[in-house]
């Protein structure tokens, strides 16, 4: 059903952002912001905002367990990619390979630590997001969708980048004297990026709470013996 396939394709989309920002994380790039502050960052943090829209997304419309469950699954994910790009390191390649072993092992080779890093800082910052936008919703009955939505991304931003790069520190990937320039531009760059995608979460929001007649604060029922019948209720309700 319509509602469902919303689901997958959303969490496919967060499962596709997470683990492209776990495969890229090594290029490092520079944007001069108007003038106003250089941020220095890595390309692995361009897609990784997108998963903390999704997931808001998820936790309006469909509630806390169906974002937890999209969270669980990009664990499991990432793991997997991390799994098949450490077979690919091993395999030896041939003489007449465009990619050698060398080359390969260069840009994928600190996959297994990035991916590491990654799913702590993203276990720590995905869930702490979720649960502190279900209680600031709790705490506005269903209102303020503008305040939930940057107060819990901008806490759980934060943690997210200082626990990768502490441990990416730790692990020697990155150098130490880095640790601090980089903790404020890739925490400055989330939060502009979440501050400027709240007129798309609200009209995701609005677009799905119109097709399954959703009240303010509203979410799509899983008590019921299916989904497919609390949604036509829904629908029905609208009418």
């Amino acid at each position: 059903m319509l509602a469902q396939r919303i689901y997958f394709i959303l969490g496919a989309l967060f499962i596709s952002a997470l683990v492209v920002s776990n495969l890229i994380f090594q290029k490092f790039f520079s944007w001069d912001f108007f003038g106003w502050y250089t941020f220095e960052i890595s390309v692995g943090i361009l897609p990784y905002p997108i998963t903390f829209l999704i997931t808001d997304v998820i936790s309006e419309v469909y509630g806390k367990k169906k974002a937890n469950q999209v969270v669980t699954a990009g664990i499991f994910a990432s793991f997997f990619s991390l799994l098949i790009v450490y077979v690919a390191d091993v395999v030896p390649a041939t003489t007449w390979s465009p990619v050698d072993d060398t080359l390969f092992h260069t840009v994928f080779g600190a996959t297994a630590i990035a991916v590491f890093a990654s799913m702590m800082a993203y276990l720590l910052a995905q869930y702490i997001d979720i649960q502190l936008f279900h209680f600031w919703k709790r705490l506005t009955k269903g209102k303020h969708l503008w305040l939930r939505n940057n107060c819990s991304t901008f806490l759980s931003q934060f943690v997210d980048t200082f626990t990768v790069l502490l441990l990416l520190c730790s692990f020697g990937k990155i150098d130490w004297p880095l640790f601090g320039a980089l903790l404020l531009s890739g925490f400055l760059f989330k939060v502009l990026v979440a501050a400027l995608d709240t007129p798309l979460l609200y009209a995701c929001v609005f677009a799905l709470r119109k097709r399954f007649g959703l009240g303010m604060g509203e979410e799509l029922k899983y008590d019921t013996p299916s989904l497919q019948q609390s949604t036509v209720e829904a629908i029905k309700r609208k009418e």
